[in-house]
């Protein structure tokens, strides 16, 4: 069975962001943050057990953003190099889970940061 959710639980409209290095004139890295897709998700704060059982797979995990299947999230590798901003809050995504590989739900496990690369 694949799992569904509700329209009304995504009500955040946050960005999906990757990450592009470029040089600048003087030959110096430059990180800039390009928009990939802005989509609606529900962001949740892991609680203890939850946080614990996802830090022993991945480090640092304290939020859950599910979002509805797209292909930008078809490959997980990729995934894990974007981030996701929501008022003015960043998310460094760590993986993204294809719930019951049935192309409906993505849930990515990320950790709130204060970093911009």
């Amino acid at each position: 069975m694949t799992a569904r959710i509700r329209s009304g639980l995504l009500t955040r409209l946050i960005t999906i962001e990757q990450r592009v290095t470029t040089q600048d004139s003087f030959g110096q890295q430059q990180v800039t943050w390009n928009t990939v897709k802005p989509v609606y998700a529900l962001i949740e704060a892991l609680n203890g057990s939850e946080r614990a059982a996802a830090q022993s797979v991945m480090t640092d995990v304290s939020h859950r953003i599910t979002v509805r299947y797209d292909a930008i999230f078809a490959d997980p590798r990729v995934v894990a190099a974007y981030r996701a901003t929501y008022n003015g809050r960043i998310f460094i995504i760590q993986a993204a889970l294809n719930i019951d590989e049935g192309n409906q739900i993505v849930e990515l496990m990320a950790a709130e940061g204060m970093t911009n690369g």
